[in-house]
């Protein structure tokens, strides 16, 4: 019995330390706009669009509970400060509720990194991925922009 235990013990303590050694990757970085929300208002359909493009910036990196707070309010900010008051606290609503790391939603809190991770503070080795995610997502858009030239 002794010698069918040792294999399946080795097995588990080597999975566990390559998974505590080697840290997830972070998907490179996507948004959808506003969801499952509007971009904008019938006369401007895309006026609030730069304040969800930010903030699913902020998601899709994810981090600690009080760093979503922040960024759930400042999502509100920006649409209020557009002249959307209550637009921007019914966005507010929205993600907090619909945001929790802990459902699996293409949208949830840290959706770049694979699910569940919860709230974390990144590690210094997990910012600098997101920053090179970040570096290639501006090279392809500023590759996009030069062939619209």
């Amino acid at each position: 019995m002794y010698r069918q235990l040792v294999p399946a013990t080795t097995a588990i303590v080597l999975y566990t330390l390559c998974s505590l050694t080697f840290a997830d990757q972070i998907a490179p970085f996507t948004s959808d706009g506003c969801s499952a929300f509007p971009d904008g208002n019938t006369e401007e359909q895309t006026l609030w669009l730069n304040c969800c493009v930010s903030h699913d910036l902020s998601y899709w990196k994810g981090g600690t509970y009080e760093e979503r707070i922040k960024a759930d309010a400042e999502l509100e900010s920006c649409v209020s400060k557009l002249g959307e008051t209550e637009i921007g606290k019914l966005m507010y609503a929205g993600v907090r509720v619909g945001g929790s790391p802990y459902l699996p939603m293409p949208y949830r809190w840290g959706y770049g990194w694979p699910f569940p991770r919860g709230y974390q503070a990144l590690t210094n080795e997990e910012k600098q991925q997101a920053k090179q995610q970040l570096r290639q997502f501006i090279k392809m858009l500023e590759s996009a922009e030069a062939e619209l030239k």
